[in-house]
């Protein structure tokens, strides 16, 4: 599989995505803690009822990921032994160190305490898979980034995963089962899954992109197709999982949906254009994007802890840029202290370049043919 420089238009969107999700939870912050008086409903509308700003952001990730992730299995001796060391010190250490500041901060700040098997469970980063809570709700992404890494590496062991119409297929598939299911299936139970479902098809999509603007394997109908078919299948799923009867909660097949929607019409747009959409600033908070998803909310934590959230426009507007300048400020911190370093030391067990890679890529190759 080929390897690609950095992108800073992906980082771009990264960062996009992440102060999105910082933002969502700063405002939703002020919504349960403080009284919005006649602006009560403009936050809900803005944040829930409308449109889902945190998921807005996660799903742009989910894009990210299908964009990059496939393509990260290096040209080396063992490159699934590869991709899962180098998945792994880029996730958990800054992992571990979120959870332990959670067990400190949180039940001072916040008067909260965790079961240790709750705590246990969450370190694996597969609790949702053993009935287990997530100690910290911004979790939950990690278990489906999880599903989507395992998928890669099965598809890429098969050979499947460079074949042309892989990801295309999955996509379609996929969709096709959930549109189908709309108006024959109404168990809630089932829609959690089908949400699932949809988030996955979210990261297959963003490799129908990549294959299209950067690979040269796919045409813009093949992005075209998908978009319409994804787009059903996120409004179905909206609807059967929230409901269009707004609780107040932040959750509604609105907003939902519209985040799901856009998302995909935002990463689109960014990946047609390519490093035209750059846009440094933002590039750097995508650098740092996966410690200010982590750290985020103990910026928000501590702040709102000493300084409350404020009372009125400005002072609530205060508060979330605070919320967002410290949460970038703690996040360069980590990510120069304990993400890059835990980076670069996985980069030891990495195998030699080429070598036994080599009978293993060429059967890869041969597959691909169609």
């Amino acid at each position: 599989m080929k390897m690609h420089k950095r992108l800073a238009f992906v980082d771009t969107l990264r960062g996009i995505a992440v102060l999105s999700v910082v933002l969502q939870h700063a405002l939703e912050q002020v919504v349960l803690n403080q009284s919005t008086g006649g602006y009560y409903w403009a936050f809900h509308y803005a944040l829930g009822e409308y449109f889902n700003f945190g998921r807005f952001g996660v799903v742009l990730f989910f894009f990210v990921s299908g964009f990059v992730i496939p393509y990260s299995f290096p040209n080396s001796a063992a490159p699934v032994r590869d991709f899962a060391i180098s998945r792994f010190f880029r996730l958990y250490p800054a992992y571990w160190l979120s959870i332990v500041l959670l067990l400190v901060l949180s039940p001072i700040l916040e008067g909260k305490s965790f079961p240790l098997s709750h705590v246990a469970a969450n370190a694996t980063m597969f609790q949702m898979f053993m009935g287990i809570p997530n100690i910290r709700i911004a979790y939950w992404t990690l278990a489906v980034e999880l599903m989507f890494y395992v998928s890669c590496i099965c598809l890429f062991a098969s050979g499947f995963l460079t074949r042309r119409l892989t990801a295309f297929q999955i996509v379609i598939a996929t969709c096709v089962i959930g549109i189908v299911a709309f108006p024959v299936i109404k168990v809630h139970a089932v829609w959690g899954v089908l949400e699932l479902a949809l988030d996955l098809t979210a990261m297959f999509f963003g490799k129908v992109i990549r294959d299209t603007v950067m690979e040269g394997k796919l045409s813009w109908r093949h992005v075209g197709i998908c978009a319409v078919l994804y787009v059903i299948f996120a409004a179905g799923v909206a609807y059967r999982r929230y409901g269009i009867d707004y609780q107040e909660n932040f959750f509604c097949a609105y907003g939902m949906g519209a985040a799901y929607i856009l998302a995909a019409c935002v990463f689109i747009g960014f990946a047609a254009l390519g490093e035209k959409a750059a846009w440094r600033s933002m590039s750097f908070v995508g650098m740092i994007s996966y410690s200010v998803y982590l750290m985020g909310s103990f910026a928000m934590m501590v702040i709102f802890y000493f300084f409350g959230a404020g009372n009125g426009p400005l002072q609530w507007f205060l508060f979330a840029a605070a919320v967002v300048a410290a949460s970038i400020l703690v996040s360069w911190l980590t990510y120069l202290t304990v993400e890059k370093p835990c980076i670069s030391f996985g980069h030891r067990f990495r195998s030699p370049r080429g070598l036994a890679s080599v009978s293993l890529q060429s059967s890869l190759r041969s597959q691909v043919a169609e």
